[in-house]
């Protein structure tokens, strides 16, 4: 098993070389836009192709943003930068080596510069002093990774509510949470995008959005070869029913059977729709996230950020409970009463989504815990916070700045950033 596991790794290896290769050929054979003279925000985004899905959540409130401060998004790899230029409404720029960083920076007065995770790669930037370092996440969860004291790394971190400032408390210490963290609630949830690919009628929609199979025991949160299988065999097979499905996009890339299982409910909802195309069963891979969070009358999540995507819609949801006796979950929040699908209990996920929808004590217990995660949910309320607390860092800017201003304009050079443009294990 330790050879075919680095016979594996090697495979991975060279293959990710390959793809980085070409996407520096097909960077370097075409025309790059000009870089933005007067840029306030950077977003730092040092991951491959396969973990934008973090940062296009973002799209929508930075676009809100840059109509007051304007933004740019500073891609390392190739691979992201090819489809960032593709696809990002905002301006791109390539920097894969930190020399390019520092030029770059020389050349703006940026204030503020965002992190979407928690990739190694975002070590170099935090050498340049003289911007603040905000970590804005991707999404809000209870999971371990949203209270590491990777956060200590950064100069401010924007959290969702009362529930993220206590998670913070109870796990670093000596960490001033009040000074550092900012509450700005969900507002990519005042931005969700994306067109109903059906015509709504009289179903019940089911969202299925099962996370990947994780790289390490506590970790394993995924559901797809645990639950997934058999809980959408369930609701297909129920007439009441519309199953949207959308994977991680990460899901089987540790583990084959993990695929495997994937691909088989993929094709279970494609053979249940030529049985019955007014099904209209969703295989959902597409970039634009939030329709499918809005559309859906239940929600059946892994514990991963999307449980927490989806509670700030107020909507209903089943958390699938992870078989791994070692994925850890805090249950001190919102997980010690949400409402669990066991695996011994996914055939019976009809009976489950009928509680939810209906249970009066399931409905209070929902209400409390949106409000305690994400504050006031009216819609623009959130996009008004991110942008108070926008201005509020850049006001202090200035104050420094203006301390500063005789000291002089250093930057730490360093070229041991030339790495390849590979993914890092993801949330």
């Amino acid at each position: 098993m330790p050879l075919v596991n680095d016979l594996k790794t090697a495979r991975r290896i060279v293959r990710n070389l390959f793809r980085t290769r070409m996407s520096r050929n097909q960077l370097a054979s075409i025309e790059l836009p000009a870089p933005p003279e007067n840029a306030v925000v950077g977003v730092h985004f040092a991951d491959g192709r396969v973990n934008l899905y973090q940062l296009r959540q973002w799209y929508g409130p930075l676009l809100e943003l840059a109509k007051t401060h304007p933004v740019v998004i500073i891609a390392r790899s190739p691979s992201a930068t090819l489809a960032l230029l593709e696809e990002c409404p905002l301006p791109v720029v390539h920097l894969r080596e930190i020399r390019e960083v520092e030029s770059f920076l020389a050349s703006q007065e940026l204030k503020l510069m965002f992190y979407v995770n928690q990739n190694m790669r975002n070590f170099p930037m935090l050498r340049f002093g003289r911007l603040w370092h905000v970590f804005i996440n991707h999404g809000e969860s209870d999971k371990s990774y949203m209270s590491s004291s990777q956060h200590k790394a950064y100069d401010y971190v924007m959290v969702a509510g009362d529930a993220a400032l206590d998670r913070l408390r109870a796990a670093l210490w000596n960490y001033d949470v009040d000074k550092r963290a900012l509450v700005i609630g969900r507002p990519q949830a005042d931005h969700f995008e994306g067109e109903l690919p059906y015509t709504p009628d009289d179903r019940t929609v089911v969202l299925y959005s099962p996370t990947w199979e994780g790289d390490r025991e506590s970790m394993r949160y995924g559901s797809i070869r645990s639950h997934g299988e058999a809980l959408v065999a369930s609701l297909i097979s129920d007439a009441r029913f519309r199953v949207i499905y959308r994977p991680h996009p990460r899901s089987g890339i540790q583990d084959s059977e993990y695929g495997a299982a994937n691909t088989r409910i993929k094709e279970a909802l494609r053979r249940a729709n030529s049985l019955d195309p007014s099904a209209n069963h969703i295989v959902d891979t597409g970039g634009d996230v939030g329709w499918q969070l809005q559309a859906a009358d239940v929600a059946i999540s892994d514990v991963s950020a999307m449980v927490y995507d989806r509670l700030a819609t107020g909507k209903p949801l089943l958390i699938t409970r992870p078989v791994s006796p070692d994925a850890e979950i805090d249950t001190s929040g919102y997980l010690g009463a949400a409402e669990w699908l066991d695996a011994s209990d996914a055939q019976n996920v009809v009976e489950a989504v009928d509680r939810v929808q209906h249970d009066e004590d399931a409905r209070q217990r929902l209400n409390f815990w949106v409000t305690r995660h994400f504050g006031d949910t009216s819609p623009g309320a959130a996009t008004a916070r991110f942008r108070g607390a926008v201005e509020q860092l850049i006001e202090e800017w200035h104050k420094h700045a203006a301390l500063h201003e005789a000291d002089p304009r250093v930057f730490a050079s360093d070229d041991d950033d030339d790495e390849d443009d590979g993914a890092s294990a993801g949330d």
